[in-house]
């Protein structure tokens, strides 16, 4: 008697976990004029504000595969390299420590213009700058002075396996633009005013 109960439970929990797997839905929540919060499986309203959007599967809620400290630290502590094309091993070495401790990191080209003069703005004139949340600010490539500036914003030791790879395809910086030629400006150089001929 009890093992047909056995039996049609586990019949029962196979069923719903087939079913649920099947099941995906997106869930938003928003908040509106009045400042009620809702949630529901139909996009918001135009007027709504604090729209946020979670894909529901399989019974959880998908989130990110990061360890929830590197998630804490990348709020508090966001980190960016400074690199330039002439950068060469010094830069090579910094991006591998920050994949191998699975920091998600934003890499800033300095032959792009923004990044040139962010570098500037900062008093640099070498790369590769390490910038690790808004106060701290590393000059060159050295291990000790890195590992120590990432474990003081909070930043894990070690990354999962295959966070690495991960880590490193969503730094890569956009790619230079090309220089414009002779005569010509620079394709990111603002429009010039034109006047209308009286």
């Amino acid at each position: 008697m009890k093992s047909k109960i056995i039996v049609r439970a586990a019949l029962a929990a196979a069923l719903l976990l087939a079913f649920g797997a099947q099941a995906q839905t997106n869930v938003y929540r928003w908040v509106d004029k009045n400042g009620k919060v809702h949630f529901s499986d139909t996009a918001p309203v135009e007027d709504a504000k604090s729209v946020s959007q979670k894909k529901l599967g399989g019974g959880y809620v998908q989130e990110s595969t990061l360890p929830y400290a590197t998630q804490v630290a990348m709020k508090r502590n966001p980190v960016a390299i400074f690199t330039g094309p002439k950068c060469g091993a010094p830069c090579d070495r910094g991006r591998d420590m920050l994949v191998a401790r699975g920091i998600p990191y934003t890499e800033r080209d300095t032959s792009i213009k923004e990044a040139y003069e962010a570098w500037q703005k900062m008093g640099m004139r070498e790369v590769p700058v390490l910038t690790v949340g808004p106060g701290r600010t590393i000059r060159g490539y050295d291990e000790d002075s890195w590992h120590a500036a990432l474990d003081g914003a909070g930043y894990p030791r070690t990354a999962l396996p295959g966070q690495g790879d991960a880590v490193r395809q969503a730094a890569k910086p956009p790619a230079p633009q090309p220089p414009a030629p002779p005569g010509e400006p620079p394709a990111d150089a603002p429009a010039a005013d034109t006047v209308p001929a009286k």
